[in-house]
């Protein structure tokens, strides 16, 4: 184990090397973060899209395999089910939780008395050191490049930002799936990198088949682009057929995709025929546009679940960082996190013996 790939992510995580597989909806299940735990990395469990009743299970499971509580569990505070995250990361004593719409002060304040490291996602300066001032102990912070909900500043930008402004280990993400990109971000000042695309399209991931060979399919990084016909928010993702539909839409049109998705694929929200034409027509007298980015907001899971679990991608969302276009096979992950550490490991020690030559030359 080189001393070159320990970082205070390494200390305090207590994981092999400094990667982290974050915490993707519909993707980063146990299995996900089992095999991640096992090859030396750094796994989230996507507490946002698992079932109230299955989370705890899920823990345990990872818990029984690995032999430990070295994970993380990802949730936002607008989840129903928040609090029951919260408990059960204490009752468990997680590592750490991940969060992007994050808790209040009080109960992070609660998180860290328990032991768990707090660990905020963000894509602006002025959000690290908001979550700083809460309490977090690591930020992560998300360029561009990166999948899904993204900010607007690049990761290269974005990195160096915020090293200057905090004084808490930063993760680097957004554009990684390399060791020189970990050995980029490590000889910048980051303390790792985080990686969601990279470790969706591994053999240990869960997305169905159908849909990773729409990813591989992917060589052109402009395919995947930011839009904001989903729920009016910047979001990364892959084009495909649905995509092309909402932005070609109008309003009204837009609403009624939205409506019809809900009504088709989430019958278990109780939305009837007889709602979904009283909001519609609702909506026609107020503001169609705003309706219809509210209603497709709240569809957005089922969206997601379309593509990423019953494995039709061209009926739901894909969203991508931008590196999905460079990665053209499905390894484990274990073997993954062991590529990118030993492509690191080489190049850091070459830089070190650049500089060190370079020295001997001027002292000479």
């Amino acid at each position: 184990m080189s001393p070159l790939l320990q970082t205070e992510l390494t200390r305090r995580l207590g994981c092999q090397y400094p990667i982290i597989q974050t915490a993707m909806g519909w993707v980063s299940d146990a299995n996900l973060v089992i095999a991640t735990t096992k090859g030396g990395g750094f796994g989230f469990l996507a507490g946002a899209t698992i079932e109230a009743s299955r989370l705890e299970g899920e823990i345990q499971k990872v818990i029984d395999a690995t032999g430990g509580s070295n994970f993380g569990l990802n949730f936002h505070m607008f989840q129903e089910n928040a609090m029951q995250c919260v408990e059960l990361a204490i009752k468990y004593r997680l590592k750490a939780v991940s969060y992007g719409r994050g808790p209040d002060k009080k109960t992070i304040a609660r998180l860290k008395a328990a032991g768990v490291l707090c660990i905020p996602t963000v894509g602006a300066v002025k959000h690290a050191i908001k979550a700083v001032e809460l309490g977090a102990d690591m930020i992560t912070i998300q360029g561009s490049e990166g999948g899904g909900h993204t900010g607007g500043v690049p990761t290269t930008i974005l990195l160096p930002q915020v090293l200057d402004a905090v004084d808490v280990p930063v993760i680097a993400a957004g554009g990684y799936s390399t060791g020189r990109g970990l050995a980029s971000a490590l000889a910048a000042g980051a303390a790792g990198i985080a990686m969601g695309t990279r470790f969706m399209m591994t053999s240990d991931s869960p997305t169905p088949q159908l849909t990773l060979e729409r990813y591989l399919a992917v060589q052109d990084p402009q395919k995947i682009r930011v839009t904001l016909a989903v729920d009016g928010m910047r979001h990364r993702m892959v084009e495909n057929a649905f995509i092309h539909k909402l932005e070609g839409a109008s309003p009204l049109r837009k609403l009624w995709i939205a409506l019809s998705s809900a009504r088709q694929w989430k019958r278990e929200t109780g939305m009837t025929f007889g709602h979904m034409v009283s909001t519609f027509f609702k909506a026609v007298k107020e503001d169609p546009a705003q309706m219809s980015q509210v209603v497709m907001s709240a569809n957005q899971p089922v969206l997601l679940q379309r593509s990423m679990v019953q494995g039709f991608p061209d009926e739901g969302i894909l969203p991508s960082g931008q590196v999905a276009a460079a990665i053209n096979e499905l390894i484990s992950a274990p073997e993954l996190i062991a590529s990118i550490a030993g492509d690191a490991e080489t190049c850091l020690e070459a830089l070190c013996a650049r500089a060190n030559g370079q020295a001997l030359e001027e002292a000479s």
